[in-house]
C-alpha cells in the first residue's frame, strides 16, 4: 500500500529502549523493506551512540539518516560521517530543544526533523509550539542561505499539517493518522495536498 501511495518517503523509526523507552525495527527489518520499495528510506534514529551504527544503516538501505541532537556529543563529526557513508544527513530536535543549537551546522544538514511529540511512542497529542519552532527554523535556514529541508513528526493530521505547511514545513511524517484511517492511501493523498 505504501509503495503504491503518493508518499515519497517511507519514514522508519529506530528505537533502542535506551534513548527512548521503546524498542522498534533493526537492520533485518530495514533490509527487508528496502527489497520491496524504490522509495526513499528516511531512517530516524532514536538511539544512544548512533555513530557506531552509521555504516550498518547505509548497508541496510537507509537513504536519509537522522540522528538526535540530544544523542550526539560531537554533532558536526556525526553529520559528516553520515555524508561520507553516502547518505543525506538529518538532525532531530526533541520538543524542549531550541532551534538555535543548530546555528553552526545548519548549512551542513540536508534535513532537520522537529519532534512535535516526545519521541518513543506513536499516537501522542501534537505539541502546538512546534509550529512556532518550524517558523524559527525556516528563518534560520533563510538567514544562513542553507538548502535544509524541514520535517515534522508527531501528531500530524490534516489540521496540524496545514498549520505546519503554512509555517514552512517540507515533509510531514504521519503514522497513526494514516494507518488508523479507513483509507490510508486517500489519507496520504490528502496530506500531500496541504
Amino acid at each position: 500500500m505504501l509503495d503504491s501511495s503518493e508518499a515519497q518517503w517511507i519514514h522508519i523509526d529506530v528505537m533502542d529502549g535506551v534513548f527512548v523507552p521503546n524498542i522498534s525495527f533493526g537492520f533485518p527489518v530495514l533490509e527487508a523493506i528496502k527489497k520491496h520499495t524504490n522509495k526513499v528510506l528516511d531512517v530516524h534514529l532514536m538511539i544512544a551512540n548512533p555513530d557506531q551504527y552509521i555504516t550498518a544503516f547505509k548497508k541496510s538501505g537507509a537513504d536519509i539518516l537522522t540522528v538526535h541532537y540530544e544523542a550526539c556529543t560531537h554533532l558536526h563529526r556525526t553529520i559528516h560521517a553520515i555524508k561520507e557513508a553516502g547518505m543525506k544527513a538529518g538532525v532531530a530536535l526533541n520538543p524542549h530543544t531550541p532551534v538555535s543549537v543548530l546555528e553552526e551546522v545548519i548549512s551542513d544538514l540536508d534535513l532537520v526533523l522537529i519532534m512535535s511529540v516526545n519521541p518513543g511512542f506513536g499516537g501522542q497529542k501534537f505539541i502546538p509550539s512546534a509550529v512556532e519552532k518550524v517558523a524559527k527554523l525556516k528563518n534560520l535556514i533563510t538567514e544562513k542561505q542553507a538548502n535544509t529541508l524541514i520535517e515534522v513528526d508527531g501528531g500530524v493530521n490534516l489540521e496540524t499539517g496545514k498549520l505546519l505547511t503554512d509555517a514552512g514545513v517540507d515533509a510531514l511524517v504521519a503514522g497513526s493518522f494514516v494507518f488508523n484511517s479507513e483509507n490510508p492511501s486517500a489519507t496520504i493523498s490528502a496530506l500531500k495536498q496541504l
